[in-house]
């Protein structure tokens, strides 16, 4: 007699639950005040906190803003602090522009409306990032984040813009949406899908140098991107490798200083 066969196993999404294709991760000092500091100005939401045993240093944070999830963790020997920028998008860009100030960021600049149609701010937080306030006025009434943005957005400034967008589509699979280049042809603003999500960049200038960043990559076979990624210039932080929380991942630095930790979620791990 034929042995009944059982469930069949519940397929999984390669990327995480509450997750986009690209997550900014945070590596910072003082991790728990840099949570604080994110919950009064933003209204961020902790999902997630595990504690190095022993000491009130974080491994591994998550926090929610808006529809963003944004990661971090305590900065250690082998990850040194890494600042870097976010474009975040708001109901109400003054009142959270102020709030910012008063919790101990630096003004880089107050609210001021654009041309593009937006109502831009920007600040330097206490633990070196810089916020890139803002409210989307041509969005219309209860509206406030543009087409195909998302409330956290990575914002890079590398030198050699243009060579970077082309390393992002070559090893990253990245599609080009946007690009504004100044008359003299440096890149003002362009704007990179990569899965479900974009990334912006501009050339570095003086008052916008480079912030090389850490950031989270979501696959379908993190194996073939990452060996993609190695050819188009990349250099190994970590090969791919089963992890005990449910995702494989491995890691690469691209020419630029950022680390791309790239993964495919392969089972959901009861917390």
């Amino acid at each position: 007699m034929a042995t009944p066969a059982g469930p069949a196993p519940r397929q999984v999404s390669f990327i995480r639950e509450g997750f986009h294709t690209v997550t900014p991760y945070l590596i910072v000092k003082r991790a728990s005040q840099f949570i604080e500091f994110t919950h009064r100005v933003f209204g961020a939401k902790e999902r997630f906190r595990v504690q190095r045993p022993g000491t009130e240093l974080i491994s591994h944070a998550e926090i929610q803003i808006g529809d963003s999830v944004v990661e971090l963790a305590d900065a250690t020997e082998q990850f040194a602090p890494r600042s870097g920028a976010l474009h975040v998008f708001v109901p109400h860009v003054d009142a959270v522009y102020q709030r910012a100030v008063k919790a101990g960021a630096a003004s880089l600049y107050a609210p001021v409306d654009q041309p593009y149609g937006s109502r831009d701010s920007a600040v330097r937080d206490v633990f070196g990032h810089n916020w890139y306030i803002a409210t989307y006025i041509a969005s219309g009434p209860g509206k406030y984040v543009p087409e195909g943005l998302r409330t956290i957005t990575p914002y890079l400034h590398p030198r050699s813009a243009a060579q970077f967008i082309d390393f992002v589509k070559r090893a990253l699979g990245g599609e080009e949406v946007m690009r504004h280049e100044a008359p003299e042809g440096s890149i003002r603003h362009a704007e990179v899908r990569i899965g479900d999500s974009v990334i912006e960049v501009s050339e570095a200038r003086a008052e916008w140098p480079p912030m090389p960043m850490t950031l989270h990559l979501y696959v379908p076979d993190v194996d073939a991107l990452y060996e993609r990624a190695m050819t188009a210039g990349g250099v190994s932080i970590q090969a791919p490798a089963d992890q005990p929380y449910g995702d494989r991942s491995g890691g690469v630095r691209d020419p630029f200083g950022n680390q791309w930790f790239i993964a495919t979620h392969i089972r959901d791990v009861q917390p």
